[in-house]
């Protein structure tokens, strides 16, 4: 209900986004730790590979929004003793953010669909989800400048690839000085 009543909200612009300049490392490793119990109870091989820290310029309750539903859906897809991998990195005018998983994997249909309102393209998981949870993300990367791109092979895996801008190049020093 919280994921409707917020994507709602983000369509009807009620939501605006209060963008600032924070770590987006320091934010995905307080993200991925949530999930510490699930993916040890899952017997997960959980891998991070980060920078030291990476500023962005968003903000940051909703990106917190993204990252954990994409970490939520990696975790949730992926079999005993399955794989998911966190990756961050930074290019000349964009900060990257990518979750890999081993799990189930997409059809090219279910790809098709996956960002619309409602679509659950694995329905063995539907009592998990309202299937809002990518519709949320999408909307929230849009609205910060940002997007999401998927790729997936069914039995394989999936990737999800999120790039943000980076901040204006004074916001970025200012941050390197202090």
């Amino acid at each position: 209900i919280q994921n409707m009543l917020k994507l709602n909200k983000l369509e009807k612009q009620t939501i605006r986004p209060m963008p600032e300049v924070f770590d987006v490392c320091a934010q995905l490793c307080d993200c991925a730790v949530q999930f510490e119990d699930v993916w040890e109870k899952k017997n997960l091989d959980f891998q991070a590979d980060l920078e030291d820290s990476a500023n962005i310029y968003a903000d940051p309750g909703l990106l917190e929004l993204v990252w954990t539903n994409l970490l939520s859906n990696a975790i949730k897809f992926t079999p005993e003793g399955g794989a998911v991998t966190l990756r961050q990195w930074t290019e000349p005018d964009r900060i990257l953010v990518s979750v890999e998983d081993s799990g189930c994997g997409m059809t090219p249909e279910t790809i098709r669909h996956i960002y619309d309102k409602f679509y659950q393209g694995d329905s063995s998981h539907a009592t998990q989800g309202n299937g809002l949870g990518l519709a949320l993300v999408k909307r929230i990367l849009e609205l910060s400048d940002g997007s999401i791109a998927v790729e997936s092979t069914l039995g394989k895996g999936s990737t999800f690839t999120v790039t943000l801008p980076l901040p204006p190049a004074p916001e970025r020093e200012e941050e390197t000085k202090g």
